[in-house]
């Protein structure tokens, strides 16, 4: 039996995985929780085989969460769930530890197929993600300046590539202004813009509008 524990901040969301989850023979839900703190603090208590993980959950930043998960539970694996196209996060979630990556509009048969191959210690992503890697070690040219940044950088360089303020990216990463501003700099260094307007283009052009 593959026990797993869901990390969703929206009820529905789990409703529906739990749903998926019980119309599969071999999987078991063992818990649910709707914060990156609850489910760190919650898995030490639960026996689980793999953890459901969010991208967009309220609290600690899902890399850290993640980072963290890795760290004190590396038996457990980890399969991300996203509404997020897999260009903004999926080669950050694979790179701090996730064995795998899928966005929310996969089919459930997909689900638990990469539920099952995780299981079984393989990574999984998608087979759209998967060609786009490999065409771009095959080009080896692509443009990908974000993969400079660290990982607080881009998640400032996607919401200022959203169109987000300073003040409203402050409020929504938990930072003052001063900080995102130091971030706003060091991002405009990193990826040779002139300002927010080319942070705009750049996002639009990689798909990394939140």
């Amino acid at each position: 039996m593959i026990r797993l524990l869901i990390a969703d901040d929206h009820p529905i969301v789990r409703e529906g995985l739990r749903r998926i989850v019980q119309d599969a023979p071999g999987l078991q839900v063992v818990g649910e929780v709707a914060s990156g703190e609850e489910l760190l603090e919650r898995l030490p208590r639960v026996p689980a085989d793999i953890v459901l993980l969010d991208v967009t959950m309220p609290g600690l930043r899902f890399l850290d969460v993640l980072q963290r998960l890795r760290a004190e539970h590396p038996t457990v694996a980890v399969l991300v769930l996203s509404v997020h196209p897999e260009d903004q996060y999926a080669v950050r979630a694979l790179r701090a530890g996730a064995s795998g990556y899928l966005t929310k509009d996969h089919s459930p048969e997909e689900l638990t197929e990469a539920i099952r191959r995780v299981y079984r210690g393989n990574k999984y992503v998608s087979p759209g993600l998967a060609e786009r890697l490999a065409t771009d070690l095959a080009a080896g040219s692509r443009d990908i300046r974000h993969e400079l940044l660290s990982d607080r950088e881009y998640e400032v360089l996607c919401l200022l590539g959203s169109g987000r303020t300073v003040k409203e990216i402050a409020g929504r990463l938990r930072l003052s202004p001063k900080t995102v501003s130091t971030y706003r700099t060091r991002v405009l260094e990193k990826m040779g813009a002139d300002g927010n307007s080319d942070l705009v283009r750049y996002a639009a052009l990689h798909g990394l509008i939140n």
